[in-house]
């Protein structure tokens, strides 16, 4: 049995897909979630900047919290850093890219995959690579998807303008005829319903929220990490490097009650 808590951080408001299917996998542990919105969006920016946030953010976790695990749930930054952090820090890690990628080769049948996500992400390659690794003869087609971030940090998921930018994104994975589409960035799955209007309701959306929530209970188990305690109280921590009025409001339309508590935390 281990009462600390797991870390989990985001650029902003999509690592909350994450935390609540942990939640509703692990119920009995306590969370501790980051929220770097004071910096996001990390798509567009270097990405050795964004290793640089990845490992300070993590650090911060690790000091400040004593994490027992720590989940990157930002595709941009697992894609640019989770093989540093690793080096870096002894904590356990998960991203979010490899249990998605395996969940979409499970659910193809025409081996057609698209992988969608932030510029960071697309140009890192790290989703190809995964792919590959999987050695199952997909066809896989990617395409970068800048302002789908930006609309979901602002509320906005299912407006007219949403749907104009996501036809015009989202034509390179549908003229591909792929049956599976990996939503590689966490915000993404807000916007599904959206995703799946343009898409098609014969293609299969991959969110890698629940299989990464999967992925962690299985390194819980094999470390022996698990809270064994009742599921009664569970604490759930959430800090802000933005507003954390904003992140407050948004966070509980995203992720429901358990937003109750945010603390703003300013980066030295």
């Amino acid at each position: 049995m281990d009462d600390r808590s797991i870390g989990v951080f985001d650029s902003g408001f999509g690592g909350l897909t994450v935390a609540r299917a942990l939640i509703d996998l692990l119920p009995g542990e306590d969370i501790v979630y980051v929220a770097d919105t004071g910096r996001y969006p990390y798509g567009p920016r270097p990405l050795e900047e964004v290793r640089r946030f990845a490992d300070q953010i993590t650090r911060h976790l690790v000091d400040a919290f004593d994490v027992k695990l720590v989940v990157v749930a930002c595709n941009t930054a697992a894609a640019a850093a989770l093989d540093l952090l690793r080096f870096h820090h002894d904590v356990p890690l998960v991203g979010v890219i490899d249990p998605g990628v395996r969940a979409a080769v499970k659910a193809s049948s025409n081996r057609r995959i698209g992988i969608i996500g932030t510029v960071g992400t697309i140009s890192s390659g790290a989703y190809q690579r995964a792919v590959a690794a999987q050695r199952a003869g997909i066809r896989l087609t990617c395409a970068a998807c800048p302002g789908f971030v930006e609309f979901v940090e602002a509320g906005d998921v299912d407006s007219d303008q949403v749907h104009v930018l996501a036809e015009r994104l989202l034509a390179p994975v549908r003229d591909a005829t792929v049956d599976t589409l990996v939503l590689g960035c966490t915000h993404y799955p807000l916007l599904a319903r959206t995703i799946s209007d343009v898409m098609g309701r014969d293609v299969v959306l991959v969110s890698s929220a629940d299989e990464t929530a999967f992925a962690v209970r299985a390194l819980l188990i094999e470390r022996d990490l698990l809270n064994s305690g009742p599921p009664s109280d569970p604490r759930h921590v959430f800090l802000t490097s933005g507003s954390a009025d904003t992140f407050r409001t948004l966070g509980e339309r995203f992720l429901g009650p358990e937003v109750a508590s945010v603390e703003s935390w300013h980066w030295g």
